[in-house]
């Protein structure tokens, strides 16, 4: 019944993108819209990234399910960059490891219920996350006073960008080693979703901050939460439906292996890209930095054991809300 919602759903694309061409639409409908079509986008990219992951084991399948399912947070943060919402950018970026962490691995947790995580793969992102978080400081705490988007913490973030980058290609060609060799062909399916994605993702961001107002919530909080979970959708839906199969070390995988890799690949990757735009500082609020070392933390506690429960599951979701409710309180900046 879900899939067959889901594939019903793929029309609103087309719709979204009808609407804002040739209609006078109000901007808040615009992104209600916009980010309703995007999640069975994403979910499509998601469904066929699974079924080239039936052939190469949990880890290499959450690699590739991590890999193209962060494929429109990286569509959003680029449109985002060019249209100058820096706050929007870091925001959803933060927004998406958190909310991988701790929302997406917590429902797939209570969906799965008891099972074995490959304890070696968890503490690898754990430690891949942590060390993130760390370089983000050298960036994010010169911009915690004076004006958070100057040139010189823009150019700050290019290093620890590509030490990032370089620990991310490292860490990503011993860890594939570890499983059976990677033979994916591409798939034209994901192809086009992606590209229709990058369409209704340009009418998302344009219409975020009429939202935003109009809903009386911040741009950084519809960023870190809303838009980071429209975006997250196809690590959701991939997490939730193999845990539901009882595939709980790929669910594990897919949603810790997508963290990880918005940390040491996707943030980087933008603020290098910026550049052909608009340099992007990695200047990040003490509330995003205290949320990313606070979601690490606590589910590597969590997880410590390798095993999983319904209960921790709802101890991640726990976790979430009071992300949330901080994201909430802070407010923009």
């Amino acid at each position: 019944m879900v899939r067959k919602a889901l594939f019903a759903s793929l029309a609103l694309a087309p719709v979204a993108i009808a609407l804002h061409y040739f209609a006078d639409l109000p901007e808040t409908a615009e992104f209600v819209l916009s980010a309703v079509a995007l999640i069975p986008l994403a979910w499509l990219i998601g469904e066929a990234t699974e079924h080239a992951a039936e052939h190469t084991g949990p880890g290499i399948g959450g690699f590739l399910n991590a890999t193209f399912g962060n494929a429109p947070e990286l569509i959003i943060a680029l449109i985002a960059v060019h249209e100058g919402l820096t706050e929007v950018v870091r925001g959803s970026l933060t927004g998406s490891v958190v909310g991988n962490l701790l929302l997406v691995l917590g429902v797939s947790l209570v969906v799965g219920g008891r099972g074995q995580l490959d304890r070696y793969s968890s503490f690898l992102s754990f430690g891949l996350l942590g060390v993130a978080t760390l370089l983000f400081l050298v960036p994010a705490v010169p911009g915690w006073e004076g004006d958070p988007d100057r040139h010189s913490l823009a150019v700050l973030s290019v290093p620890v960008s590509i030490v990032l980058l370089t620990i991310y290609v490292v860490v990503t060609w011993f860890s594939l080693r570890r499983h059976r060799a990677l033979h994916v062909s591409s798939d034209p399916t994901r192809i086009s979703a992606t590209r229709a994605v990058a369409i209704v993702a340009e009418i998302l961001v344009g219409s975020l901050e009429a939202f935003a107002d109009k809903a009386g919530l911040s741009d950084f909080f519809v960023a870190a939460v809303v838009v980071a979970i429209v975006g997250n959708a196809a690590e959701h839906g991939g997490a939730v439906l193999v845990a539901h199969r009882g595939k709980i070390a790929l669910a594990g995988e897919i949603a810790l292996s997508s963290a990880a890799q918005v940390a040491v690949f996707l943030i980087p990757a933008v603020a290098l890209l910026s550049w052909l735009l608009e340099p992007l500082a990695l200047s990040f609020r003490p509330v995003e930095i205290a949320a990313l070392g606070g979601s690490v933390l606590f589910t590597a506690i969590v997880l410590f054991d390798g095993r999983s429960s319904r209960v921790r599951g709802a101890l991640l979701l726990a976790g979430y809300a009071v992300v949330v409710v901080a994201f909430l309180a802070a407010g923009d900046r």
